[in-house]
């Protein structure tokens, strides 16, 4: 497959929060009574352009903050962009790793019907796919379990094993990962998450990918980018945006 699967035009975003500096206890209480807060612009994402052609895996890094989270829900759709525009082609899906969809109070066998079910998978589906998905996540012991006892090593696990087997069941055009491993993780089990990532790639996805591993961005990744206060401090081949990073660390 060839051709331009996302194209990001000069976007910007900008979000609006609130603002007050150290009070005493009246104007605190005074706050929340009804009435105009003081706020200020917080520019999150600033003048960022790239294209990602089909089957090409993209990486992005950057310190906390620096807007890779922003930078993936803008393409995504979950936030417009103030300024630019973001164009794509073909069906997408957007991973995070921080356990979102997860219920608590629910076993990790209940949560995954659950997140089956809200990934669009038919209960038969995923009943069918059950056993294969809790092997892959080397949870088994744990199936009957409350997901609040979990560590979040373990969510991690729980929560990617549910997520790769629902792409491979929709085959994706666009792939979003959001630090889907979690920072600093399990290796092995990084390992066996990319593998399975690769046999969706092959069939000519295209993937952005945010990490903390700097490893699997140079393994995996084509091209990345170093985001720095929103804006795109250096673009190129993995290892040289790598060795930018951690030279102005």
């Amino acid at each position: 497959m060839t051709g331009t699967r996302i194209r990001v035009d000069k976007i910007s975003k900008k979000f609006n929060i609130d603002f007050r500096k150290n009070e005493g206890l009246l104007a605190r209480v005074l706050y929340f009574l009804p009435r105009s807060s003081p706020k200020r612009e917080l520019l999150a994402i600033e003048d960022v352009s790239f294209d990602v052609k089909a089957g090409e895996i993209v990486g992005v890094i950057g310190k906390n903050g620096s807007g890779k989270s922003t930078l993936l829900k803008i393409i995504a759709g979950v936030y417009a962009p103030s300024f630019g525009e973001v164009e794509t082609t073909g069906t997408m899906v957007y991973l995070t790793g921080l356990g979102q969809g997860l219920v608590p109070r629910l076993t990790m066998r209940e949560n995954i019907l659950l997140m089956g079910s809200v990934m669009g998978l038919a209960q038969n589906d995923i009943k069918k796919k059950l056993g294969e998905i809790v092997e892959f996540s080397g949870l088994k012991e744990f199936i009957d379990s409350k997901v609040y006892q979990f560590s979040s090593g373990m969510i991690t696990r729980l929560n990617f094993s549910v997520m790769i087997h629902s792409l491979k069941h929709h085959n994706p055009d666009i792939i979003l990962l959001d630090e889907v491993f979690g920072a600093g993780g399990d290796i092995d089990f990084q390992k066996k998450g990319i593998e399975k990532m690769e046999e969706l790639i092959r069939s000519g996805a295209s993937v952005i990918m945010v990490s903390h591993s700097l490893e699997i961005i140079k393994k995996y990744c084509q091209k990345a980018i170093l985001l720095d206060k929103g804006k795109i401090d250096f673009m190129g081949v993995p290892e040289e945006t790598v060795k930018r990073y951690l030279n102005n660390k």
